[in-house]
């Protein structure tokens, strides 16, 4: 984990990244579980990181991405994570408990996981740190604050 740019000094992209650590937590107990054979202890460990992923993946783009999008930044980028978003969903979604193959799709898409939380933290994440301006930064804090208050 990235701690030497300054982001975790930026409130909102410290809590993406503890967010970040939470994650990869869940994918290391969803391993665990799985390399005993546990596959129900993993299942309800996938379900928790599906909703944990979801709650994350809104307030990224509903405060991050929109507001890099808002301000004509780096829309390549964001579109490409994005994307990664929405592959995660699909293949959280296509999992089943029985599928013969679960483990080494559960261990693919955790490693892409791991990997795309690598870019943001070490690229859209010091990037934004260093681009957007006032507006983008209340835009993420009133993402960030109206998620918080709803939980």
């Amino acid at each position: 984990m990235c701690e030497h740019c300054g982001c975790r000094g930026v409130e909102p992209i410290a809590q993406l990244m503890d967010e970040h650590l939470a994650l990869l937590d869940v994918g290391g107990e969803i391993r665990r579980h799985l390399d005993t054979g546990d596959r129900r202890g993993a299942w309800q460990l996938l379900a928790r990181l599906a909703h944990d992923l979801g709650h994350h993946v809104d307030r990224e783009e509903r405060g991050l991405f929109r507001a890099l999008k808002d301000q004509g930044d780096f829309g390549d980028a964001v579109a490409e994570l994005e994307g990664e978003h929405a592959d995660f969903d699909e293949a959280l979604s296509d999992l089943g408990l029985e599928d013969g193959d679960l483990e080494a799709r559960v261990e693919e898409l955790l490693d892409h996981l791991s990997v795309h939380i690598d870019k943001e933290n070490l690229g859209i994440f010091p990037v934004a740190v260093v681009t957007l301006g006032a507006t983008g930064w209340d835009r993420i804090a009133a993402v960030h604050s109206e998620v918080v208050g709803s939980a």
